[in-house]
């Protein structure tokens, strides 16, 4: 072989070896384009995924922020009801005296018998005060008991020999306790 022969089976070498290279390239881009491609679709994929369970998640906190606000709405609507009607079963059971009294006024203006008026307000008294004590109204102990201003209003002060000093000598008015709590002190005379 020459050396033009050479050449030329050397330029079909590298001519043959570029376009190889060329053609490697061009299927390593294409590669690399698929798997950019693909890399983009699972993006997508994912972005997606990520939308839809967003949705969801947002619709699912509406239903909960709609079931808070009807729960909201029944308990203030249930806590009205109750501050209307909490002292019925108290008036329902208070009835039957409020009754005695009228039977006691009525038969006390027919017979004018006053000692048969006295043992009917006795009757209803005894029964109102069961009633009361049965809902859990106690009265407060006070005479001879010292002082406490947590039970008692100190209206007047007196020197007593008898008693010492910030000893409850007298009741003026009786003081109650519903359950645990003082709904009304006792008005007391304390000696000095």
């Amino acid at each position: 072989m020459s050396t033009g022969d050479n050449k030329t089976a050397e330029q079909d070498v590298n001519t043959t070896y570029a376009a190889e290279s060329e053609q490697a390239a061009e299927q390593q881009e294409e590669v690399a384009q698929q798997a950019e491609v693909s890399e983009e679709a699972k993006e997508l994929s994912e972005l997606e995924t990520a939308r839809m369970q967003a949705e969801e998640n947002y619709q699912r906190l509406l239903r909960v922020q709609a079931d808070f606000d009807n729960f909201r709405r029944r308990a203030r609507a249930e806590k009205e009801d109750f501050a209307k009607y909490a002292s019925l079963k108290l008036i329902e059971q208070l009835l039957p005296i409020v009754d005695n009294f009228d039977r006691a006024l009525s038969s006390s203006k027919e017979t004018k018998d006053f000692e048969a008026l006295v043992k009917g307000l006795d009757m209803t008294y005894r029964g109102m005060d069961q009633l009361l004590t049965a809902e859990g109204l106690k009265p407060i102990e006070s005479v001879g008991q010292p002082f406490n201003p947590e039970f008692h209003q100190a209206v007047m002060q007196v020197e007593s020999e008898e008693h010492e000093e910030g000893i409850v000598v007298e009741e003026l008015q009786k003081g109650y306790i519903l359950k645990d709590k003082v709904i009304r002190p006792a008005m007391v005379k304390v000696s000095v």
